[in-house]
Parts: structure tokens; C-alpha cells; sequence
């Protein structure tokens, strides 16, 4: 592959990103904050049932979305670094499925080792205790669809626009 073809090319990474981002985002702010299922440390250790715990769970979560941002800004980084040199139109297709990917991979990571394997917390802790399984299990069925859903958009995208089929 030639260079201009390879500066033509979608950054797939910034999409990842972009959903790893608001993938955090969407967890931390409806899940955490608006619905209060969980935060970052409840199942381990630290219940939000007195002023200290609550605290340490607080920083938690702001960390999280620390991270969460993160994401975000080196995706936004990285599409503008590649437009700025490109000038091109590529499908919504490329973006909006490469942000379903990382979404996607956001909720599968997330859900594997924060739910399963260290029990930091459950999607919702609200309902009796085992039923937080159902949960964690949708939350990864969900995770798993978003990024073959995402894998089908981009690779259609891909069929669209210019520079992408080299």
C-alpha cells in the first residue's frame, strides 16, 4: 500500500477509542450516578453505606471517568491528526461502527473483570443478590452484540468510502 493510500485510510483506532470513552462515560454516569446501581469498589469490600466508603468509592468513579475522558481525547486526537493531513469524507459508517466496537469492548473488558473476575462490583446491586448475575450476564450480551454490530457497520463502511478498499 502506497502512503497517500495509507493516509486515506479510516484511523479505525479513533473510533475504538472514542466508544472505549463513551463506553466508560455511559457506565459511570447512568449506571453509577443517575441509577446508583453500583460503584467502582461496592462488591469488594466497600458497601456506599457509611461517609468513608462512600468517599473511597467516589474517588474511584472519578478516576474511572478520568480514564473514560481520556479515551475520548486521544480518539479525538488521533481523528483530527488523520483528517487534518487527509481533507476526505469517509462513511458514517467507519465511525459510528468503530464506536459501537469500542463500546462494545468496553462493556465485554469491563463486565469480565471488574463483574466476574475480581467482584469489584455488579451491573445492579439493587435487586437481591442473585440476581445480579442476570445483569452481568445481559451487560455482557450487550457488550458482545454492540461490537459485532459495530464489526458489521464498519466493515459496509468500508465498501463506501474512498481509500479504504487499498
Amino acid at each position: 500500500m502506497d502512503m497517500e493510500s495509507r493516509e486515506r485510510r479510516f484511523p479505525v483506532s479513533a473510533g475504538i477509542l472514542f466508544g472505549l470513552g463513551l463506553g466508560g462515560f455511559f457506565d459511570g454516569i447512568v449506571l453509577h450516578q443517575l441509577l446508583q446501581w453500583h460503584h467502582m469498589a461496592t462488591s469488594a469490600g466497600y458497601p456506599a453505606d457509611s461517609v468513608e466508603n462512600l468517599e473511597f468509592n467516589t474517588l474511584l468513579d472519578g478516576l474511572f471517568h478520568a480514564g473514560t475522558y481520556i479515551f475520548v481525547v486521544l480518539g479525538l486526537a488521533m481523528l483530527w491528526h488523520t483528517a487534518r493531513k487527509a481533507h476526505l469524507w469517509w462513511s458514517g459508517k467507519l465511525l459510528a461502527g468503530s464506536m459501537l466496537m469500542g463500546f462494545g469492548l468496553f462493556n465485554l473488558v469491563e463486565g469480565t473483570v471488574n463483574h466476574q473476575l475480581l467482584g469489584l462490583h455488579h451491573v445492579n446491586e439493587t435487586v437481591p443478590r442473585e440476581q445480579w448475575i442476570y445483569w452481568d450476564v445481559g451487560f455482557l450480551l450487550w457488550g458482545a452484540a454492540m461490537l459485532g454490530g459495530g464489526w458489521f457497520l464498519y466493515r459496509s463502511g468500508l465498501r463506501q468510502s474512498p481509500g479504504e478498499r487499498g
